[in-house]
């Protein structure tokens, strides 16, 4: 069930209206049923495989209770759940591409080529639920929260409908206890209106970046990376450009869209993306995108890897094992790895030019909060992750090296001036309203990087006529403009192939 289905417009109002109205103790019930029957649109069979992840970090965060922590025993039920975890996510999501590449080997030494025996279609959403119950196994491992003694609360977390699919990937320390809470909330605090009213203004502004603007740019990005080997630089580096957009606007369309859902009935997930294309550094990108994945590979990977404690060349290490996996989380495919490999070795320049650098800018006299000084670090910070990019939009590791050489050596400065950029796929009526569309993410991005609010957080502050007059520009863009209908083959989110 897609959120800009018709299915979801008739589900999520049925399940607000009945969650408000039952008694207290019905309630978690309640939303793990929608939450069950919200996965269950998707495949009926992966419920039991959501089902055995639940029941098995559950009954190992009992059993890790009972235990002296950090003891032998602990550490065995824990690396027991952790394997059982991994083991799923690796089975259904990196065999077909484990067995792809040792039939490359076996290929090369004369060998016969293996076949699985089997076929089956990725679990939609396994790559979050499954880290999601890991991070509660280590919390608990840790003492950093209590084992949840509730199976129904436990499930619950773990199955979440808003963001069970394409996260964001909550802790325990916050999601688990909004859950062990339901039953103390009073009735009154359930019908908050202006809760309520900035959860629909969040789900609002989600449609907007995923139908509005999303959903109409891929087609331009579509257009050029299906045919990649027609184009030159030009046409290459405005369809990166386009794709970065793109993807923002899909995969924080779906986390606001998720967090105004949760809102709405009293439940807080965190911020997942932070207008990271105003970050002036690579590092200070990784802080705002995607936030909940980084930190959580911060807090579970590289934290226990030995992080900066290690010396520098552990830490260099350290940082390309956390993005590789990063990458490889994205994706089964050698070009989401290099992708993740590109940042880390960002990552790693960044760290160890840091302090030449900085006796640079104090040699040369550079004042650090001149404007020009943040927007230089802002394009650069861009142009880099556009190169990055390549390699995560291309279909191969082989297409992202072919789409890199031809930006080298194809150059077209006159595709500027002859038109050629308007016949992408999108017609000019089409690049009017996408501009428009990019002009109201501009200013909410603005709000956001400089008076540090939110889209619905910046409305509440308003004046009355000043927000509705946004909230009707919004709604009648969605409504006009949005890319639905049926002439249209509606979009999954980018993020569900994850």
């Amino acid at each position: 069930m897609l959120f800009h289905s018709l299915e979801f417009f008739v589900f999520f109002p049925v399940v607000v209206l009945v969650y408000f109205i039952i008694p207290k103790k019905l309630k978690t019930l309640w939303l793990l049923a929608a939450s069950y029957y919200f996965y269950m649109c998707w495949n009926v069979k992966h419920l039991l495989l959501i089902a055995c992840c639940t029941v098995v970090s559950w009954i190992s965060g009992l059993l890790l209770g009972r235990c002296k922590r950090a003891g032998r025993r602990a550490k065995w039920i824990a690396a027991g759940s952790i394997f059982f975890q991994l083991g799923v996510l690796v089975f259904f999501k990196y065999a077909g591409f484990i067995l792809q590449n040792i039939n490359a080997v076996l290929e090369k030494m004369g060998a016969s080529a293996w076949e699985l025996p089997f076929s089956f279609a990725l679990p939609a959403g396994i790559s979050f639920y499954t880290f999601q119950a890991l991070g509660y196994t280590i919390d608990v491992y840790r003492g950093e929260v209590e084992p949840e003694k509730n199976l129904c609360s436990y499930a619950l977390f773990v199955a979440f409908f808003p963001q069970l699919v394409a996260g964001p990937i909550e802790r325990s320390k916050n999601l688990l206890g909004q859950m062990r809470s339901i039953r103390a909330r009073k009735i009154g605090s359930l019908f908050d209106y202006d809760r309520i009213a900035q959860g629909l203004i969040l789900m609002l502004w989600g449609f907007f970046l995923k139908l509005v603007i999303a959903d109409r740019i891929c087609i331009l990005v579509d257009t050029v990376y299906h045919a990649w080997e027609l184009y030159g630089t030009v046409e290459l580096v405005v369809a990166t450009a386009a794709f970065s957009i793109q993807i923002y606007c899909d995969f924080a369309g779906y986390s606001t869209i998720a967090r105004g859902a949760a809102k709405v009935m009293g439940f807080t997930l965190m911020e997942n993306f932070r207008a990271p294309y105003f970050s002036k550094s690579i590092r200070e990108f990784w802080r705002r995108w995607h936030i909940s994945l980084s930190t959580w590979f911060k807090d579970y990977l590289y934290i226990p890897l030995g992080g900066s404690r290690r010396g520098t060349v552990r830490t260099y290490l350290n940082l390309m094992i956390v993005f590789l996996a990063s990458g490889l989380w994205h994706g089964a495919s050698w070009h989401y790895a290099a992708w993740g490999g590109i940042h880390g070795v960002y990552q790693a320049v960044g760290t160890m030019t840091d302090g030449m650098r900085k006796r640079f800018r104090e040699r040369a006299g550079t004042d650090t909060r001149a404007f020009s000084f943040r927007a230089g670090q802002v394009l650069i910070t861009y142009a880099l992750s556009l190169f990055g990019l390549i390699f995560f939009r291309a279909d191969s590791l082989s297409a992202a090296v072919g789409i890199c050489k031809r930006i080298v050596t194809k150059l077209d400065p006159w595709v500027l001036a002859n038109g050629t950029l308007l016949d992408l796929g999108l017609e000019g009526k089409e690049m009017v309203i996408l501009f428009a569309a990019l002009s109201l993410l501009l200013f909410f991005s603005l709000v956001r990087e400089y008076r540090n609010e939110t889209p619905e957080m910046f409305l509440h502050r308003q004046s009355t006529w000043f927000r509705w007059l946004l909230l009707v520009i919004l709604f009648c863009f969605l409504f006009l403009f949005g890319m639905y209908g049926p002439e249209y083959d509606e979009s999954q989110f980018i993020y569900f192939q994850f």
